[in-house]
């Protein structure tokens, strides 16, 4: 199925995702196709709906080269360890964590091949969908130190909102209600 298929066929409830898609993506106006294509496909990625990463990669290979969607599923793959890691951090009340070593293997933070900043953009959108204040925090200030104005993160954090929540619904209309057990 591909994304506009995807978008059509949302529910009615789901009538400002469509929307928000089609005002994000479909005429995206302040994001680079890659960056916003590669946050596309790492939100995709962290969101672990089947059939929606596959209709991103399908879709995202229109619009950028392969070693971008690589590097962005590299973003997702990283931000998936390390969002945990960190999040557990930042959660605990045991300040001992944060001074011990990672000891966590994060060569593709280095070796992704894209723009530093397109990277850092899906780091944080990832970090975003998953939840760790402390790498949102990491990435954004990266971003900022790079020469990445506040409208371009807020970008970035708005197409993963729009795909993360239409990974939910997705998923939400799988659901279907149990049979009635006989009496």
């Amino acid at each position: 199925m591909s994304m506009d298929a995807i978008v059509d066929a949302l529910p009615n409830h789901a009538r400002d995702l469509k929307l928000n898609y089609s005002s994000l993506v479909r005429q995206n106006t302040e994001l680079t196709a890659q960056q916003l294509w590669g946050t596309v496909v790492a939100s995709a990625v962290a969101v672990r709906n089947d059939a929606l990463t596959a209709a991103v990669l399908k879709e995202a290979g229109k619009h950028i080269p392969e070693q971008a969607i690589e590097a962005a599923k590299t973003a997702a793959a990283l931000m998936g360890m390390n969002n945990i890691y960190y999040r557990f951090q930042h959660l605990s009340s045991n300040e001992k964590y944060a001074t011990m070593p990672a000891r966590l293997r994060m060569n593709g933070m280095r070796t992704h091949g894209v723009e530093p900043v397109d990277f850092e953009l899906w780091s944080l959108a990832v970090s975003a969908i998953n939840g760790c204040g402390k790498c949102v925090d990491s990435h954004e200030k990266v971003l900022r130190e790079k020469g990445a104005t506040e409208e371009l993160v807020l970008a970035a954090v708005r197409v993963a909102a729009v795909i993360h929540a239409i990974g939910a619904v997705m998923d939400a209309e799988k659901v279907q209600e149990p049979e009635a057990v006989p009496a």
